[in-house]
């Protein structure tokens, strides 16, 4: 399963044809990028009050207490995640192409 999804994975971000061990690494470059890109876009969106309360939750790692303070306080932040993984998606690709 790991490897289908490090395949579609790959295939998405145009590095199918590099080594695998060289494909997971820029994988896991891409993801900390990704998760950085959507935090930022997301935590832009909260009320200035409300960046404490979100960055407590996520230091203490509570998925669920972060995702219900989300869905209260921001308003389409799954969309606004998506988005953000889409850009970075794009502008990886940007800069490998030749």
């Amino acid at each position: 399963m790991q490897d289908e999804l490090t395949a579609l994975i790959a295939a998405d971000l145009g590095i199918k044809e590099l080594p695998l061990t060289e494909q997971r690494s820029l994988i896991v470059q891409f993801g900390e990028v990704a998760l950085k890109a959507t935090t930022l876009a997301v935590v832009g969106k909260l009320a200035e009050g409300k960046r404490e309360e979100f960055a407590k939750l996520a230091e203490a790692g509570d998925a669920e207490a972060l995702k219900a303070f989300l869905d209260r306080e921001v308003s389409g932040h799954e969309d606004i995640a998506k988005a953000a993984v889409a850009e970075e998606v794009q502008r990886f690709k940007a800069f490998q192409a030749p």
